[in-house]
């Protein structure tokens, strides 16, 4: 569902389509096998995105096309990560934007696996604050010298941050990658943009301006930085901030009134208090009662700095020598 939901028509997002998809995941393997990659594993789907794009190329590697059950939901997701682990795979690219990363790194943390996996997270979804819109062919390179082990001295990669959330009331646990919202008169399974007016609280683990979605409600009052080891609490309602457009959706903008923001440490859990529905990365799927405890923590798979990497082997002379030690992707 990555780039093709319900919320780009209710917006102005632009529509991926599976043709641009293809394109994506084909660039993206010639940059890694350009660097030495000698094994690929993708899994098969219905609209045969992946598998397609890496068909007609003629790579000199290894193409494995995992053929899993299909339930066009987020645990075909969950599903393709598993297997990819028990192959061996650590070094993953995704496309997709916040809801399909949460995927990803869900199923990493049900296998205890964050810690050994590299992600290389590409935009394509409608929310995007996660993933990083970069040129697939120079994420590709990077995949493939970080599943050689050639970034490893490098320094250049961080472990994301990660919002744990906890319903005390009935034990389920969740957990989202850029904001958890609590929303006041809304349903589960709703797929429509926020309405400003429903949000009650939200903690981010990314606040900032240059952005879209409910990063920017805090952003725009206080940054909060992907390698900040903080959090921000964002409380709505009437108070001495002065109101303001926030642009919650693709070129769609809403009027916020924020209450309070305050810098929230890591490890800290957070009360959600009253009945409502909690979101996360987008996703209304937890119907609350009593209330959850939501805690950021930085327990996520590492993420690489693409741009800095890549300046980092070119100064180390390592591109030259990339077709040595050949691994897995």
């Amino acid at each position: 569902m990555s780039g093709r939901d319900v919320r780009r028509l209710a917006a102005r997002a632009s529509n991926m389509t599976h043709e641009a998809k293809r394109d994506i995941v084909a660039r993206i393997a010639a940059g890694a096998v350009a660097m030495g990659v000698t094994d690929i594993f993708v899994a098969a789907e219905p609209f045969r995105i992946a598998s397609m794009a890496l068909e007609h190329m003629g790579l000199d590697v290894g193409v494995h096309v995992l053929d899993l059950a299909v339930s066009n939901t987020a645990t075909d997701t969950e599903q393709a990560v598993a297997a990819f682990l028990e192959r061996g795979c650590t070094t993953f690219a995704s496309l997709g934007g916040d809801g399909t990363n949460r995927a990803i790194v869900r199923a990493l943390h049900g296998a205890g696996r964050c810690e050994d996996v590299h992600l290389l997270p590409v935009s394509t979804g409608t929310n995007n604050v996660f993933p990083v819109l970069v040129e697939p062919t120079v994420a590709g390179m990077v995949a493939g010298l970080q599943a050689a082990g050639r970034l490893d001295d490098a320094g250049l990669a961080h472990r994301c941050k990660v919002l744990h959330v906890r319903d005390p009331r009935t034990g389920r646990a969740d957990l989202g990658l850029i904001d958890a919202v609590l929303l006041r008169e809304d349903f589960v399974g709703n797929l429509l943009p926020f309405d400003a007016g429903k949000i009650d609280k939200l903690m981010l683990t990314r606040a900032e301006p240059d952005a879209v979605g409910m990063s920017p409600i805090g952003g725009m009052l206080k940054v909060v930085a992907a390698q900040d080891d903080a959090a921000l609490l964002v409380e709505m309602g009437a108070g001495s901030l002065p109101p303001f457009s926030a642009p919650l959706s693709p070129g769609s903008f809403q009027r916020v009134q924020v209450r309070s923001v305050a810098q929230v440490a890591l490890d800290v859990p957070v009360l959600f208090s009253g009945s409502g529905v909690l979101a996360l990365d987008g996703d209304r799927e937890l119907a609350l009662e009593g209330g959850a405890e939501v805690t950021a923590r930085r327990d996520g798979p590492w993420l690489p700095d693409i741009a800095a990497a890549m300046r980092w082997a070119v100064a180390q002379g390592i591109i030259a020598r990339s077709h040595t030690n050949p691994t897995r992707s």
